[in-house]
């Protein structure tokens, strides 16, 4: 054919062009677009991150990706949630008029190429390029691929000013950037908000010897006897010593609750909300006699297969705490609460998007009715330990003392400062404990922060 005959056939019949065909097989195309569908997933739908990453449960087509993929994908949703407020003020300063009501696409195809631009180490033409292959394949988005070329080569050069520009919000919802501004004051709020934007450390718990075991894996010992790893990029399965179950990863705050018990040897005590077993194996590692319950049948297995591997003897049980009542009264109890979370962001940046204020107050009562159940189970001068993973006091001091106050024979047992050097401003006045993202800050060369909790000890009489 000549080329006449060409520019010919390349127009339909009503004399215009066809869409431009897009490539199929495109390297990077199926991440971005995979990123796409699941950011939409969590903050239209609310739909748990987690659920979908499962490789056994999980999303199709985030399965479906090979293993450096699937990385990247994770990479990429991770970051875009931590950053969602401010890419999302980044994009409409760049556009004249905002987005068209219900063009979700085509909101999530520009965060997901936004947070690339700014936050991770991708080359910035292939973000662009891909985005703009995203557009034109999607029905919805093709004819906005002008602008999601626009758009994204303008915040390419205009990379610096824009993160200038965007680095004086919250990086946390509004309606709960006030809840911290209630609870911790305006400048601490901005704080822990801001260390919501930083990857988590990699922390372990170990049996014995943490200082030898930080020699061995290069780590450091922080104040609550973990121990804290250098950013490395392989599995932690591969370290020395997880084949023999010395060690396993617990952030430094979760550690905290099992020690507040004191000396457990030979004592008997429950672990009433037991998976994944972090908590757990610290109780059986510390001497007690431990009775786990859990009532989901799938995070009962991985319970016991984690304390299979870490070679610890606990009788497990599947059942609903609230079910569960011991032959004898115990001696200590460990109620480590369902909660929002929202200690946990920088692991789980999909909290602040897939929870509102509502599932903060359903939980706070679930929790206090929890803790009045607890309570029954242990003899008179044992502890209990409420603790989660929440840094809204409505979950946790407010539910200590709503219990406190019409239970006469309860006794809150203070938390001792001066027996956790380095973490004596996690201890309130009343003698809890709460820590936030901003605690432990970074020292040579390893990361900071740890995650939110609260926890308290009390006593029945």
């Amino acid at each position: 054919m000549n080329d006449s005959n060409n520019k010919k056939s390349s127009k339909s019949s009503n004399g215009k062009r066809p869409p431009r065909p897009v490539q199929s097989d495109k390297p990077g195309l199926e991440v971005r677009m995979t990123a796409a569908k699941l950011l939409g997933a969590v903050i239209d739908r609310k739909i748990s991150l987690d659920g979908m990453l499962d490789l056994n449960q999980g999303n199709a087509a985030y399965k479906a990706l090979n293993d450096a993929d699937r990385a990247l994908t994770r990479a990429i949703l991770t970051t875009a949630l931590r950053h969602l407020l401010r890419l999302e003020a980044a994009i409409g300063s760049l556009i004249d008029t905002p987005l068209p009501e219900g063009a979700r696409a085509l909101h999530h195809v520009l965060i997901v190429a936004g947070a690339q631009i700014l936050h991770l180490d991708v080359p910035a033409h292939a973000v662009v390029d891909l985005a703009v292959e995203q557009a034109n394949r999607d029905p919805r988005n093709r004819r906005f691929a002008k602008l999601v070329n626009a758009v994204l080569r303008r915040m390419v050069r205009e990379k610096d000013d824009i993160l200038s520009k965007t680095s004086e919000i919250s990086p946390v919802p509004a309606w709960f950037h006030a809840r911290l501004v209630k609870a911790y004051g305006a400048d601490d709020a901005m704080r822990i908000a801001e260390a919501q934007l930083w990857p988590p450390a990699i922390d372990l718990t170990v049996k014995t010897d943490p200082e030898a075991w930080a020699n061995t894996l290069h780590g450091r010992v922080l104040p609550t006897a973990s121990v804290r790893l250098p950013a490395f990029d392989g599995a932690v399965s591969g370290l020395e010593g997880y084949e023999d179950g010395v060690w396993w990863v617990q952030d430094a705050a979760a550690a905290i609750p099992a020690k507040l018990f004191g000396d457990l040897k030979g004592k008997r005590v429950a672990d009433l909300c037991a998976a994944p077993g972090g908590k757990t194996a610290q109780l059986a590692v510390a001497g007690a006699d431990v009775i786990a319950i859990e009532q989901s049948a799938n995070r009962a297995r991985r319970l016991q297969e984690n304390l299979d591997r870490l070679k610890l003897s606990v009788e497990v049980r599947q059942a609903d705490l609230f079910d569960f009542k011991p032959d004898e009264l115990l001696d200590g109890v460990l109620l480590d609460a369902p909660c929002s979370s929202t200690g946990t962001t920088r692991r789980h940046p999909d909290v602040f998007w897939t929870k509102g204020p509502e599932d903060i107050g359903k939980l706070a009562v679930l929790q206090e009715r929890m803790l009045r159940h607890a309570i029954t189970l242990v003899k008179p001068g044992g502890l209990v330990v409420f603790s989660n993973c929440s840094l809204d006091p409505l979950e946790g001091e407010t539910v200590i003392a709503k219990v406190l106050a019409d239970n006469p024979n309860l006794v809150r047992v203070p938390v001792d400062p001066a027996a956790w050097p380095g973490l004596e401003k996690a201890i309130t006045p009343l003698g809890e404990f709460r820590t936030t993202p901003a605690m432990l800050p970074p020292v040579d060369g390893f990361a900071g922060g740890m995650d939110g909790f609260f926890a308290a000890v009390l006593s029945p009489r």
